[in-house]
């Protein structure tokens, strides 16, 4: 079982990017494949052993991990933030034996740690119930800032989307993973860390999240499914959304994502609607 990490730069961390790389070294030494991938960025001077993909533009995270994946070597592929790092030397042998365990995993999702030992922050354990971290579980989909996925599933699935560039394109890869058979587990024993961050520190947050939520359910849910997704979601965001112009923000991305072309349409079935279900997250929340 080989393994392949990819970490993606748009070159504005450098400082943090020279600490994910570092913690990339144990494994390294242990025949794990580094690919490093400047998303539109010119890349620092690296060990020789790193693989270097170089995009003229940046292609969002979607179009970045694509080009990681494209140019690993390994059966299974893990995913580094560029703000985050390895804390377990271990991590690998870990993931490796996971994988080789079972055929029909696809996704494992980390353990995403506060460094400063505060509690995370709730969108990093990829589940309804959050109250314990440290409780592993099926899931449905699962977060980018730390996974490992199977390259095969990956391929076969069809990567990310690239047209999301930004937000919801794990759930999106997650739904036709599941359609395909494949299970998604959340690790609580795959620890990395990752500073206790809010999407919403990104500019294009609340533009991209009403666009994507449309994007997704138009890709891959039954219409009746679709519609009740998006008034779902329509709903809580005018709940939970209180910061100034974040709503309307979000209602220009929300129109936005009915006048992009969505790509290819395959929705999901109504088996893997009840298996999602039966997990705990059926897909209209």
């Amino acid at each position: 079982m080989k393994l392949s990490c990819v970490i993606i730069t748009m070159g504005t961390r450098p400082a943090e990017l020279e600490r994910a790389i570092a913690s990339t070294q144990p494994m390294r030494a242990r025949g794990v494949q580094l690919v490093l991938v400047g998303n539109g960025a010119d890349l620092p001077p690296l060990p020789p052993d790193v693989t270097t993909v170089r995009l003229t533009e940046n292609r969002g995270v979607a179009g970045g991990r694509n080009a990681g994946v494209e140019a690993s070597t390994g059966d299974v592929v893990m995913f580094l933030d560029d703000d985050g790092w390895f804390s377990d030397p271990g991590l690998a042998e870990h993931v490796a034996e996971r994988f080789a365990a079972d055929p029909r995993l696809a996704v494992l999702a980390f353990h995403i740690v506060d460094p400063d030992g505060g509690s995370g922050v709730r969108w990093h354990v990829p589940r309804l119930g959050t109250g314990d971290p440290d409780r592993s579980s099926p899931v449905t989909t699962f977060v980018g800032a730390g996974f490992a996925v199977r390259k095969s599933a990956f391929l076969e699935a069809g990567g990310l989307p690239e047209s999301f560039f930004f937000a919801h394109e794990e759930t999106d890869l997650a739904w036709q993973l599941t359609e395909r058979g494949y299970t998604l587990e959340y690790d609580a024993d795959a620890r990395m860390c990752h500073p206790p961050v809010s999407n919403a520190r990104h500019d294009i947050w609340y533009r991209y999240d009403g666009r994507n939520r449309v994007l997704l359910a138009r890709r891959n849910l039954p219409w009746p499914l679709a519609l009740v997704y998006l008034l779902n979601w329509t709903l809580i965001t005018f709940v939970r959304e209180r910061a100034p112009g974040a709503r309307g923000t979000w209602l220009r991305g929300f129109a936005e994502g009915w006048r992009m072309d969505p790509g290819q349409r395959r929705p999901i079935s109504l088996r893997t609607v009840w298996r999602l279900t039966r997990l705990g997250r059926p897909p209209v929340i």
